[in-house]
C-alpha cells in the first residue's frame, strides 16, 4: 500500500472514530445533563461514570496509537500516523457533536478537554488548532520522506510549547487543586490565556517549520 493510501486510511479511521466518540460522549452527557459542560458543577459526582470516563480517555489514546503503529513502517512514521489519527479525530469530534446534539454552538464554547491528570478547560477552537498542527506535522513526515524528522533543537522547542499549552489548559484546575476534589469538580474557568496559548502554538509550530526547512534544503541539494 502506498503512503498516500495509508494516509487516507488513517484519516478515515480518525473520522469514523470521531463519530463513535461523539455519540458516546453525547449519551453520557445527556445522561447527567451536561451536554454543555460550562455550568454549575461541571463534573457531577458520579463515581462510576467518572471512572468509566477516565478509562474511556485512556482507551481512546491506545486506539489512536494502535492505528498509527499499524500504519507506520518505523517508529517515525508510526508516531506521525498516530498524530494524524489523533488530530483528525479531535477536529471531527466537535463537528459531530454539533451535528448530534447542537453543541458546541461556537468555536469559543468552553469544554472539558481531558481529565488526566487534572481537568483541562479550553474553548473548542484551542484543541482544534493543536490538532491541525498535529495533522500537518504528521503528514509532512509520512508523505514527504520517511527519514524526515525534526531536529533536536526543534523538538525541545516544541516540547516547551506542549508544556506551556498544558499549563494554560489546566490553569483553572491548578488554582482549584488546594481545595481538594470538591473544588476541582466545581471549578469553572473565567478567562482563557490567549497570549500564552498563542506563544505555545508558535513554539509547537517550530517543529513544522523545521521539517519544511529540511525538505526545502533537501530539494535544493538534489537539484545541484
Amino acid at each position: 500500500m502506498s503512503e498516500r493510501k495509508r494516509w487516507w486510511m488513517v484519516v478515515l479511521f480518525g473520522v469514523a472514530m470521531a463519530w463513535m466518540e461523539s455519540a458516546t460522549v453525547a449519551y453520557l452527557r445527556m445522561l447527567v445533563d451536561r451536554v454543555n459542560p460550562y455550568q454549575a458543577i461541571p463534573l457531577p459526582p458520579h463515581q462510576a461514570l467518572g471512572n468509566a470516563e477516565l478509562v474511556r480517555e485512556i482507551a481512546t489514546l491506545v486506539m489512536l496509537f494502535a492505528v498509527g503503529w499499524l500504519a507506520g513502517r518505523d517508529w517515525r512514521t508510526r508516531l506521525a500516523y498516530s498524530l494524524i489519527a489523533f488530530g483528525v479525530w479531535d477536529i471531527f469530534y466537535y463537528v459531530f457533536l454539533a451535528v448530534i446534539v447542537g453543541w458546541p454552538t461556537s468555536v469559543f464554547d468552553w469544554d472539558v478537554l481531558f481529565l488526566i491528570p487534572l481537568p483541562w478547560w479550553g474553548p473548542v477552537i484551542a484543541p482544534a488548532i493543536i490538532a491541525l498542527l498535529m495533522v500537518i506535522g504528521g503528514t509532512i513526515v509520512t508523505q514527504f520522506g520517511q527519514q524526515l524528522w525534526p531536529r533536536r533543537h526543534a523538538l525541545w522547542i516544541g516540547a516547551l510549547g506542549i508544556a506551556l499549552a498544558l499549563i494554560v489548559f489546566m490553569e483553572t484546575a491548578i488554582r482549584a487543586l488546594p481545595g481538594g476534589e470538591a473544588a476541582l469538580r466545581h471549578a469553572l474557568p473565567t478567562r482563557f490565556n490567549w497570549p500564552w496559548f498563542a506563544l505555545a502554538c508558535a513554539l509547537m509550530a517550530v517543529v513544522i517549520a523545521d521539517l519544511l526547512h529540511q525538505k526545502t534544503r533537501g530539494l535544493r541539494a538534489a537539484k545541484h
